[in-house]
């Protein structure tokens, strides 16, 4: 059922990047292939992922391989970036429907700032890297958690009205965790182990479009 555009939203959904809108990797991994630390980075997720590191420790060491690379150089790279078919018809049904489409990610704010602008994202947040005269510095100004994550998310849904269990997330590993944990619907998209138990639902696909049935939970619990 639609919600007539003038009633307000009725919910949020809060989609992860890197393993979900980016299938099979990340978007850091990606960049990394230009920034030479490829295979190093890729083993710093893997083990983060398995909670042998801590994201700190992970930016930290991706950060470093930006320096001297100019912000605009990275958003060409990023065009090229494999994506998960049906985000755009994804991102209309959500807003069909009064759903507030919403990037909550740990992937660096220029992928998130890229992706909210192809795909009309409501808002973005994610780790920030420092920059002096567009250039990036190698150092992290600003550090995001899995924490961080879902804080940012549940702020969100507050600024547009919305109690937590009105909102959905959309995530595949140990970073949507805890964002899990608060919203009202979570759907584990072709995800790890840990991501589907904690879930309420669990859909894989190789196109978003697979979880709408799921999120329409958000829309049937307002009739």
């Amino acid at each position: 059922m639609s919600v007539p555009p003038d009633s307000g939203p009725i919910g949020a959904v809060f989609f992860d990047v890197d393993g979900t809108l980016v299938p099979g990797t990340s978007s850091s991994v990606f960049l990394a292939g230009y920034l030479g630390h490829r295979d190093e980075l890729a083993a710093a997720e893997a083990a983060y992922a398995a909670g042998a590191m801590d994201n700190r420790q992970v930016s930290e060491l991706d950060a470093a391989a930006w320096a001297g690379v100019p912000e605009q150089q990275v958003e060409n790279w990023l065009t090229g970036l494999q994506l998960v078919p049906g985000i755009t018809e994804t991102v209309a049904w959500c807003r069909r429907r009064s759903l507030v489409p919403v990037l909550a990610t740990l992937a660096w704010t220029p992928v998130g700032r890229f992706l909210a602008g192809r795909f009309g994202f409501h808002a973005f947040s994610g780790p920030e890297l420092e920059t002096a005269g567009g250039v990036f510095t190698g150092r992290v100004a600003r550090h995001f958690d899995e924490y961080d994550k879902r804080d940012v998310a549940l702020g969100q849904a507050h600024e547009l009205g919305l109690s937590p269990g009105a909102c959905g997330a959309v995530g595949d590993s140990r970073s949507d965790l805890p964002l899990f944990a608060a919203v009202g619907v979570s759907v584990a998209f072709n995800a790890s182990a840990d991501a589907r138990t904690a879930a309420t639902a669990t859909v894989d696909g190789d196109d978003l479009r697979s979880v709408l049935p799921v999120l329409g939970r958000l829309v049937t619990a307002t009739r």
